[in-house]
């Protein structure tokens, strides 16, 4: 059996009240014109979760709203405390708890980028890659029966994007 896992670092957020906890801040008008445009590329290229876990933060909860819309049958996300700002360990202990066969998980750098590219057994060729920026988007599959077993270099990687690879 296959599974498949979306690993998406939210989308572009706002700095602009320095006086708002990190945990609190919005997506700015990028992130908020980007993220449709990533629901759009997973559901166009079939790659729709089946089940999400969504760090507590808000511009993760924003990203996933605004990608989300663009899925036929969008699961009822998990929101998770532990996601934010978590280590790339602390996010795969979440991942092989899991459900589904299709998951998607919105994180924060540095943890989300550094889990794509320790799980992935090639990394897609894209300059992006490594840097991760917001809004980038990884599809990886992983042979077995359930999340429990995963782990680094096992995933085949489907497909990577960033925002900027999209057109608006």
């Amino acid at each position: 059996m296959t599974l498949r896992l979306i690993l998406l670092r939210h989308a572009k957020s706002d700095w602009n009240d320095a006086g708002l906890d990190d945990h609190d801040r919005p997506l700015n008008e990028r992130g908020r014109d980007a993220a449709p445009r990533i629901g759009a590329w997973l559901a166009r290229d079939g790659h729709e979760p089946d089940a999400a876990m969504v760090s507590t933060a808000r511009r993760t909860v924003e990203t996933w709203a605004l990608v989300s819309a663009a899925f036929a049958d969008p699961p009822e996300p998990v929101f998770s405390r532990g996601l934010y700002l978590a280590s790339p360990g602390q996010i795969l202990a979440q991942v092989r708890g899991a459900e589904g066969r299709a998951l998607l998980v919105i994180g924060h750098n540095p943890g989300i980028g550094s889990l794509a590219r320790s799980l992935a057994a090639t990394p897609p060729d894209h300059p992006k890659f490594a840097r991760y920026p917001t809004g980038a988007a990884t599809v990886l599959e992983f042979a077995g029966e359930d999340w429990s077993a995963i782990g680094p270099g096992h995933g085949r990687t489907i497909a990577f994007t960033v925002p900027r690879d999209l057109t608006g």
